[in-house]
């Protein structure tokens, strides 16, 4: 492996660590209305787990309302149970025909427990970043003991890995805050 690949490898999985934190960023209440935040909800459907988006419409009538229109009419009880049961502490209500989800008013105390998972998320993200660029590192180190580059191309690949950490770190950020400032938003 030579070291463009090390630093080309590394910035991808940095990004898509920035990305898998961005998507769970998405699942976070913030007091309004987002169909993201029952992509992590499935419901058994035939017999296999299906994520809720799969079984019927998703819409958003008022900022602080989901509608789920399922397809099939049977599904509408699996479908209430499962938000029930989820961590969202939604009350799901239905006419027979579709499901009503009303976001309540987040309180002030809501709001830091929210800032809080938010920011011990970004903190997992960072570790995840970090380690991605140790083991990027151990693998030039391992080029650098094989003699297979020399010891400033070593130090020139540490810096760019670097350098690609801290803009990942920046962009995990950049989510963290702009999600609290959502969060806090009343």
């Amino acid at each position: 492996m030579t070291i463009k690949e090390i630093l080309d490898t590394a910035k991808t999985k940095m990004a898509k660590s920035c990305n898998v934190y961005a998507d769970e960023m998405a699942t976070v209440r913030a007091g309004r209305a987002d169909s993201r935040v029952l992509d992590r909800i499935t419901v058994d459907y035939w017999g296999t787990p299906t994520p809720i988006n799969q079984v019927g419409n998703i819409s958003s009538p008022e900022p602080r309302m989901l509608v789920i229109n399922p397809w099939e009419a049977s599904m509408i009880k699996p479908i209430e149970k499962a938000i029930q049961t989820s961590d969202l502490g939604l009350n799901p209500s239905n006419d027979g025909k579709v499901i009503r989800l009303i976001f309540p008013e987040l309180n002030e105390e809501r709001r830091k427990d929210l800032t809080k998972v938010v920011r011990k998320a970004a903190e997992e993200a960072k570790v995840n970043v970090r380690n991605i660029r140790r083991d990027a590192i151990d693998h030039v180190k391992k080029l650098k003991k094989d003699s297979e580059i020399t010891e400033d191309e070593q130090h020139k690949a540490e810096e760019d890995l670097q350098k690609i950490t801290d803009k990942a770190i920046k962009d995990v950020d950049a989510i963290c805050t702009a999600k609290e400032k959502e969060i806090m938003e009343i």
